[in-house]
């Protein structure tokens, strides 16, 4: 893992890598006064999804999904050369690590129904795994920019749900 990563110019010291993704590795860094995520194209095979032009394909899903009004971090940099983006850190434990520790909180079911409200009709799908979203201050933010075409295999009741076990005790008392 690199001690730090330049975007358009600007150094940010990598304080840790966060995770892996279809698409990039995504490292918590610091600009010395505050704290982002970095996330660094690769280009690594995956067998399950085909790709084209993946920064852009982030940066038009960012774009998408921010007219639609999900809840997201803030796209703050593109660094088109080097593949990278520097995104707003939502600070806090996903809810995939909540779940594990039997810690669900009341109204995230209700608000990943409200983002498909808005999502559906658009004819799109987001990538649902609990590992995606972050719950601060009330608000359920989707920390991935990943959409996809909506294919009814993939929506939240057929997919998504299976993974969110334990969530839905917690809604229903």
């Amino acid at each position: 893992m690199p001690d730090a990563w330049t975007v358009n110019g600007a150094e940010y010291a990598v304080l840790r890598l966060l995770g892996k993704g279809k698409g990039g590795y995504s490292y918590l860094v610091t600009d010395g006064a505050s704290q982002y995520v970095l996330k660094q194209i690769h280009h690594e095979p995956c067998e399950y999804y085909t790709f084209g032009d993946k920064l852009q394909s982030e940066l038009r899903d960012y774009e998408t999904l921010r007219k639609l009004g999900i809840p997201m971090p803030r796209l703050l940099a593109a660094d088109i050369p080097q593949e990278r983006i520097l995104k707003e850190y939502i600070a806090g434990p996903t809810v995939a690590e909540l779940l594990k520790a039997g810690r669900p909180e009341p109204g995230w079911l209700a608000q990943v129904h409200a983002m498909c409200r808005l999502l559906y009709p658009a004819g799109l799908n987001i990538d649902y795994y609990p590992t995606n979203f972050v719950p601060r201050a009330g608000v359920l933010y989707y920390i991935d920019y990943e959409c996809n075409a909506y294919e009814e295999q993939w929506d939240f009741v057929h997919w998504g749900a299976q993974y969110w076990r334990g969530a839905e005790q917690k809604e229903n008392g």
